[in-house]
Formats: C-alpha cells, sequence, structure tokens
C-alpha cells in the first residue's frame, strides 16, 4: 500500500477497520474501493417484478398458522434517491430476530427460545412513490460474543435489488430511545453524522390503534445524507 493509499484509508472517520468491531479487522478492505462502470451484467440482467412477489410477504406475522410471540409493529418509508426522487419497482427485503432476540437460522445457537410462529423473513416492491411497507414484530437484543458483555440492540436488516440481481444495497434500521446503540460497535461504527439516519421515527399515524406501534424509516440512496449502507 502507498502512502498515499494508507493516508486515505485511516482518514475515514471511522476507519473501515474498526478495531472495537473486530471481525471489521479481518474483513475491512486494505485498499481504496476502485468504482466500475456497470457493466452489460448490471444493465440486462433478469430483474424483480410484482409477479414474483406474494402480495402477503409484507407481513411477517402471518407466514405460519399461528401468531408470532411479541410486540407487533409497523414499519414504513420511502426508499428516495439523492434528488428525493421516489425509487419505485424495487425489492425490499428484510430479516430479523424473534422477540427473544433469535434468529430462525441454525447458525444462530444462542440459547434464547425458537418462535414457531415467526419465521424472520419478508419482503416487498416499492409503489410508483418508492412506499414500503412491513408488519412484523419488534425484535429482541442479543449477546454476539464480540467482547465482554456485548448485546446487539434491537434492529433490522434491510436489502435493496436495483435493477438486477447484482445490484443489492444492505444497511440496518434502530429503534429510537435503545441504550444498547451507545454500547455496540456496529452501530458505532458509522461516522457520527449519519448514525441518527440509521434509526426509525415512532409515528402515530402509522400506528394501527389497539394493535399495533408504528414506526417510519426512510431510505435516501446518495447525495448529502445518505442512510449508510453496508460495504
Amino acid at each position: 500500500m502507498s502512502k498515499t493509499e494508507n493516508e486515505a484509508t485511516v482518514s475515514l472517520d471511522p476507519p473501515l477497520a474498526y478495531p472495537d468491531y473486530r471481525s471489521s479487522i479481518l474483513r475491512a478492505p486494505s485498499l481504496l474501493p476502485i468504482v466500475l462502470e456497470p457493466g452489460r451484467a448490471e444493465r440486462s440482467g433478469p430483474v424483480f417484478g410484482d409477479s414474483s412477489v406474494d402480495p402477503l410477504e409484507y407481513d411477517l406475522t402471518r407466514q405460519t398458522d399461528r401468531a408470532p410471540i411479541g410486540e407487533r409493529i409497523v414499519v414504513e418509508g420511502r426508499i428516495v434517491d439523492r434528488d428525493g426522487r421516489p425509487v419505485a419497482g424495487t425489492l425490499v427485503e428484510v430479516w430479523h430476530a424473534n422477540a427473544a432476540g433469535r434468529y430462525a437460522h441454525p447458525v444462530d445457537v444462542h440459547t434464547a427460545p425458537l418462535d414457531p410462529g415467526f419465521v424472520g423473513a419478508g419482503r416487498c416492491m416499492t409503489d410508483g412513490g418508492g412506499n414500503y411497507r412491513f408488519v412484523t414484530i419488534k425484535p429482541g437484543a442479543y449477546p454476539w460474543g464480540n467482547h465482554q458483555n456485548a448485546w446487539r440492540p434491537a434492529h433490522i436488516h434491510f436489502s435493496l435489488f436495483g435493477r438486477a440481481f447484482t445490484q443489492r444495497l444492505i444497511t440496518q434500521m434502530y429503534f429510537p430511545g435503545d441504550p444498547l446503540m451507545d454500547h455496540d460497535p456496529i452501530f458505532q461504527s458509522v461516522p457520527l453524522a449519519g448514525r441518527p439516519l440509521l434509526v426509525a421515527a415512532f409515528d402515530l399515524d402509522v400506528t394501527k390503534p389497539d394493535w399495533a406501534l408504528g414506526f417510519r424509516w426512510d431510505i435516501v440512496l446518495g447525495g448529502y445524507a445518505p442512510t449508510p449502507l453496508e460495504n
């Protein structure tokens, strides 16, 4: 690595290799990224369409024959580009832990109970205004072994597909007022200005009376205040 490359890399705030987030030391790139223009595969590859997504996949509380355990929530928002224009017709996927803080995945060996009524993943297509909507249960915190007494705050993983399978963006949404955010190296590895952009806002208008609390979280792609994405 040249001196110029090294200086540019360490000047990132925080650096991609963030010591408190231990696995980032091995996973983070040591050189600056090279931006490549989209090729034929990116421009002409297969895309998702409305017909490939079941209308009920947005509702994670109705994916089995029993209701999941936990606090029901509704998460709504808009996906817009750097100029505030809606990103319509894009596939949005979510996945998260159950109310006890455990993923329905064989790799998760947390001793918290699994919920047979909760699969833990859903998807939808944005409408013409770039809007998306999910119904689910609020995920629980869970230990993750990064350091002594390490707990991840409640969060929902988001994945956005562009005009081809090769165009994918991933990020995480957090909940307001969670005290674990101040102690989470993953959240703290995001530049200071970007952290509030990862936190959803409670929205009484999204809340369904007597049934579920509502949260709003918009995703901005590019521009002066973009939503932080996982590299």
